[in-house]
């Protein structure tokens, strides 16, 4: 049953039953290098371009989220995934031969919280027993089509953040298990004005504020009842910004504050300036640090709120602002 408290949507009986992440090289090198399923040495994954190695990655993950299950794709009644390619091509290509009703979300790098909004008020609705939510990037897809050929050897701004190579798949379900999502807060886009491409983590913070602002009033739930509570790729310079919005409004976020951008490199040692982003950023933390965690106890409360830069080439080259986005996920141990 799916019941609205102001913008948040309490989703009684909706779980997760299984979830799987995979990242490439440098990812595999960072501080959560332990923590996913699979490590891709070779980023490639035997493709002939960058987006076909996108899709692979995504497909691979989906698979093995499925089979962590016990269950075949046939099981499912939906698909929900997105990228950050041209009309979703990467999550496209990844699942059109699996003969499921699929539908494709965009939301930038909140692209993962997307889909389990979603894929949680489909199944705590009654409209489905079982679906998928996914989400994946990759580098060099991202760098050539938002930035510069890899080649090209543009000096990077220090607010910038480096596109994750990974992908992350959730099994949401009717079905009793260890994980339950509890609640779902879907976002507004909150424009701030900001046009620099390199800062993403300026552009989002307000709309991370925004979302976490009305579940925190709507649940009545504060930051100290969380064991986790994750933002999706504001870096260090989006993050620092929240913290402050936060605190203004007398809402300071508790020492179990991070974010996905923050987690999954070791900035000091791994030059990726202000941390992480990409759909696969979120999804593959998500995935292989926060619900594992969740699973099994450790984390008996998580809240994941992924962020997202509604941009496009063409946007950012006529000057246009960047508008956020962000959709929260409350998830809790059973």
């Amino acid at each position: 049953m799916v019941t609205r408290n102001g913008k948040t949507l309490i989703t009684d009986g909706a779980f997760i039953e299984s979830f799987a992440a995979i990242v490439g090289k440098k990812e595999g090198e960072g501080p959560l290098g332990r923590e996913f399923d699979r490590v891709y040495s070779d980023t490639t994954l035997g493709q002939d371009s960058w987006e076909r190695s996108e899709s692979t990655l995504l497909k691979d993950t989906v698979n093995l989220c499925i089979s962590k299950a016990g269950a075949s794709v046939r099981d499912y009644q939906l698909i929900f995934c997105g990228d950050l390619l041209d009309q979703c091509m990467g999550s496209s290509m990844a699942v059109k031969d699996f003969g499921v009703p699929v539908l494709g979300l965009y939301g930038a790098c909140s692209t993962m919280a997307e889909a389990l909004v979603m894929a949680s008020v489909y199944t705590a609705g009654g409209a489905a027993e079982r679906c998928i939510a996914a989400a994946s990037s990759h580098f060099c897809s991202a760098e050539r089509q938002f930035r510069f050929p890899l080649g090209y050897g543009g000096q990077r701004a220090p607010t910038s953040q480096w596109t994750v190579t990974g992908a992350g798949a959730a099994a949401v379900t009717c079905r009793k298990s260890s994980v339950t999502v509890k609640a779902v807060t879907p976002g507004t886009i909150v424009d701030m004005g900001v046009t620099d491409a390199n800062n993403m983590g300026a552009a989002m913070a307000a709309s991370a504020f925004d979302t976490l602002n009305a579940f925190f009033t709507d649940t009545g739930m504060s930051p100290e009842d969380f064991d986790i509570i994750a933002t999706g790729d504001l870096g260090l310079v989006g993050s620092e910004m929240l913290r402050d919005m936060m605190s203004a409004e007398g809402k300071a976020l508790s020492s179990s504050y991070t974010d996905c951008g923050i987690l999954i490199f070791d900035r000091e040692k791994q030059d990726v300036h202000a941390g992480g982003s990409g759909c696969g950023c979120g999804a593959s933390v998500l995935c292989g640090y926060i619900l594992p965690r969740v699973s099994d106890g450790r984390f008996k409360r998580a809240l994941f709120a992924a962020t997202g830069a509604l941009m496009s080439p063409t946007s950012s080259q006529q000057g246009d602002s960047i508008p956020g986005i962000c959709h929260a996920v409350w998830v809790e141990h059973v």
